[in-house]
């Protein structure tokens, strides 16, 4: 079965789609912002903690909730749980993104699919609301199931960029994504910051917060849905056999055929630590800015504000000097000033506010580029035709295998009380990261994988 290519699309059709694609970016940032990085995880901590000990460490300055909770029997520090529940969401996300990626290379309309995901996402982040007192096991399970929603529906996202955007053309439509993703999850953290300064119940304004996410993210997935067209699979034996059988044969082929692309190999497993700790420093912020240094839910609220609209600055300029540099260049620069960032959030001091600032501003700079750029570089290195199966490897290591940092964090709290030692650790995995990025042969992997060579590698 033929599919229409990109070189087919007028440049104002391709235009068109490039800018509803941009929309889940928007979207799915109000719940990658609002919910899984700054307000969920310090809230269900709370929460956990009032289980554990019948109050807050966050309700008496001078109080520090060391009581475990039993699950199974087993002894964990409320402190920690946040980091565990995301550690079994990225392991099962390891089986489940992979089979999502063999389904979306066979489906013959992927912004139908990313709809299914991104709905079934958004409904489950939207009954965090009913999160309250000491109802943990309710607040750990909806987090579970929304990040396995979530990175479903960005394997599909994802590997729709190579549907709608040439080769040269992939950083900039990539870069810009992230940046209208910035400032999407930045105005609704503002509405929120608002919303938390005047309310005097902090408890309701967290929950009503936790439910605009989800139902922004409901709302604005619409866009893509309808803007993007369908087109009919690539793979021409994606008829046979049952989908499910299919998948899962494909799937392993992916992961044998995975060999015959050495380049692509070492860039996912170069991707799979610096990510780790990216992601590892997205879930523990908010946690570290309350639990560690103690500041109060408005000032961290502040924190990531910043973090979101210095932001879109960041994944701009990024995608601008990738333009004559090259993307993975600027990806390993970045990756540097990921290091020195991690080194002095450790030595910021508790109470420190404008240090604490600045960090914010020095993970707004390179958060959105290096990610932005490790997606349209990923992109160059992967064959024609099994852009959402290769995706969902991406996405493997982004969600389903980053399991090393949250646990490193869950464990070493557990152990010290302190999270200050587990963001140290963090150094080790962009260390890792960097080694193995700067064994990737650029140009060698994108003809290996038969892609077209950009004007810039």
């Amino acid at each position: 079965m033929s599919v229409e290519g990109i070189a087919d699309l007028g440049p104002l059709q391709r235009a068109r789609e490039q800018k509803a694609w941009y929309w889940y970016d928007w979207a799915n940032s109000a719940f990658v912002t609002t919910t899984a990085a700054v307000l969920f995880s310090p809230y269900l901590t709370s929460v956990a903690e009032k289980a554990a000990c019948g109050r807050a460490t966050d309700e008496d300055a001078g109080y520090k909730c060391t009581t475990d909770l039993h699950v199974l029997g087993i002894g964990i520090s409320a402190g920690s749980l946040v980091f565990y529940i995301v550690t079994i969401s990225t392991i099962l996300s390891a089986v489940i993104l992979p089979v999502v990626g063999a389904i979306a290379d066979r489906s013959s309309s992927k912004p139908r699919l990313l709809g299914g995901f991104a709905w079934a996402g958004s409904l489950t982040a939207m009954l965090m609301f009913f999160v309250t007192g000491s109802q943990w096991q309710l607040g750990a399970v909806l987090l579970l199931v929304a990040t396995l929603f979530l990175g479903a529906s960005l394997v599909v996202y994802d590997s729709m960029l190579v549907d709608i955007a040439e080769p040269d053309d992939r950083d900039r439509v990539s870069s810009r994504g992230w940046a209208l993703g910035y400032l999407g999850g930045g105005l609704l953290l503002a509405v929120n910051f608002v919303l938390l300064s005047v309310m005097s119940d902090t408890e309701m304004a967290v929950r009503i917060s936790l439910l605009s996410a989800g139902v922004w993210w409901a709302a604005f997935t619409i866009i893509p849905v309808r803007g993007v067209r369908s087109r009919p699979p690539v793979n021409p034996d994606a008829e046979r056999g049952g989908l499910l059988q299919a998948s899962f044969g494909q799937l392993w082929h992916t992961l044998r055929d995975l060999r015959r692309y050495p380049v692509t190999l070492t860039f996912l497993v170069a991707y799979l630590f610096y990510n780790d700790g990216i992601q590892t420093v997205i879930y523990a912020a908010s946690v570290y800015g309350e639990k560690q240094l103690g500041f109060e839910k408005s000032t961290v609220l502040l924190a990531f504000l910043v973090v979101q609209f210095v932001g879109i600055g960041g994944a701009l300029g990024f995608g601008r000097i990738a333009r004559k540099r090259g993307a993975y260049r600027v990806i390993l620069v970045g990756l540097f000033v990921w290091l020195a960032v991690v080194v002095a959030g450790w030595l910021t001091p508790d109470g420190n506010f404008p240090l604490f600032l600045a960090l914010a501003i020095g993970i707004g700079v390179v958060l959105g580029g290096t990610q932005a750029l490790s997606r349209s570089f990923y992109s160059q290195l992967i064959p024609r035709g099994r852009e959402a199966e290769y995706f969902s490897l991406y996405q493997a290591c982004e969600r389903g295998t980053s399991w090393i940092g949250t646990l490193v964090f869950g464990v070493v709290h557990q152990w010290t009380d302190s999270y200050r030692p587990a963001l140290l650790a963090l150094v080790l995995l962009f260390a890792v990261g960097i080694v193995f990025l700067m064994r990737v042969d650029p140009r060698r992997g994108i003809q290996e994988a038969g892609n077209p060579l950009p004007q810039v590698v």
